[in-house]
């Protein structure tokens, strides 16, 4: 959709007006904070380019497609000047997610996961958003403003963008950080020609000398401080790889099946991480308190009912059972689980039969008095 650019009569003081009004509409939707950025993101098209260079990005081969379009955003909205930033928190109340990954036999689903689709949650309050401002637009007799509404649903660098716009700064786990809330947050997208004042962006990086993402990632995907090899991220590994997942990750993913939180759970910006106010985010059909087993023993049809809404359906029932059926085999031996994965490896599609094959086999060797 092109944008038709305003008039040189326009009042001033109705964009003005407007700006100072955004952060409080903003929050009526669940949105906790508001930023506004100009559509120039400098060495951040570099930093794609060499980090697609060096295949840091795996099988996500449309990471590369659209050229430039990520880093040039008039590229995709032609007309566009202004992008106006949003994030909102997701993290749920209630959950246990330390306890969690220290209970081997249990599932863990990352945290945004949990409850439903974020994209379909915060698409729906980004059109409400945008109606609003086009109607206070409308009544002071501006009409021919126009705008794209977005979250993780296109080629933008969504953490360049919120950066500039002063929502945080990018950390070293390659998150986007913030002072008062941490990290458990989604980001999201307007993109207008409205001739808004631009925010301030953060003058400071506040990783400081810590590395403790960097230390506690299972799998050590973050290579160098900013740095993130996705072939190694057990986020990558569980949601975007349709393979084998290589052996030599398979045992530091543990009971992680879908996604990963560590570098989220133990930077010590997240003891500022917010509970999120959106219901829609609340854990689903028992997520958060699952048994592998249980989820293991999902049929397809069970899968796709449960799932519907779900980022969770990204996997596709195949990578569920791949996942569940290596986190299976980082249980301590229970000669039921290894008696469930044995009846299930015949019929089982091959991708699935190596994973379980792999974990009958790590299981047997910690069985209490293995027969050789």
């Amino acid at each position: 959709m092109s944008i038709i650019p305003h008039t040189d009569q326009e009042p001033r003081e109705v964009y003005q007006s407007l700006g100072r009004q955004l952060e409080s509409w903003a929050q009526e939707l669940g949105f906790q904070q508001v930023g506004i950025t100009d559509t120039e993101l400098g060495d951040h098209e570099a930093r794609l380019q060499a980090w697609l260079d060096k295949g840091f990005h795996g099988e996500m081969a449309y990471m590369g497609h659209h050229g430039r379009m990520r880093s040039r955003p008039a590229e995709l909205v032609p007309g566009v000047t202004r992008v106006i930033t949003l994030r909102m928190d997701y993290l749920p109340a209630g959950t246990e997610p330390l306890a969690q990954l220290e209970s081997p036999a249990d599932a863990y689903v990352a945290r945004y996961a949990l409850g439903r689709d974020y994209h379909k949650v915060i698409r729906r309050r980004l059109v409400k958003l945008w109606k609003r401002i086009n109607d206070y637009l409308h009544d002071h007799g501006i009409d021919h403003h126009s705008a794209r509404v977005f979250t993780d649903s296109a080629p933008i660098l969504e953490k360049a963008l919120a950066e500039k716009s002063g929502l945080g700064w990018i950390g070293k786990n390659t998150l986007l950080l913030n002072q008062s809330a941490g990290s458990f947050f989604f980001l999201a997208e307007i993109f207008t020609d409205l001739p808004l004042t631009l925010s301030e962006p953060q003058p400071t990086n506040h990783c400081g000398s810590c590395n403790r993402c960097i230390e506690v990632c299972p799998t050590a995907a973050i290579i160098a401080p900013y740095q993130l090899d996705a072939r190694r991220c057990i986020s990558y590994l569980t949601i975007e790889h349709r393979g084998s997942i290589p052996v030599e990750f398979r045992a530091p993913m543990g009971n992680r099946i879908f996604g990963c939180d560590d570098c989220q759970l133990f930077c010590p910006w997240n003891k500022f991480a917010q509970v999120s106010s959106v219901t829609d985010f609340n854990p689903r059909n028992e997520l958060d308190a699952s048994t592998l087993i249980e989820l293991f023993l999902w049929s397809e049809a069970e899968f796709l009912s449960r799932t519907q809404g779900s980022a969770i359906r990204r996997t596709g029932y195949l990578g569920w059972r791949r996942n569940i059926a290596v986190a299976l085999g980082n249980c301590a031996f229970d000669e039921k689980v290894y008696q469930v994965l044995a009846t299930h490896l015949a019929a089982a599609p091959p991708l699935v039969q190596e994973h379980i094959t792999w974990a009958m086999a790590a299981l047997d060797e910690r069985r209490p008095n293995p027969s050789r």
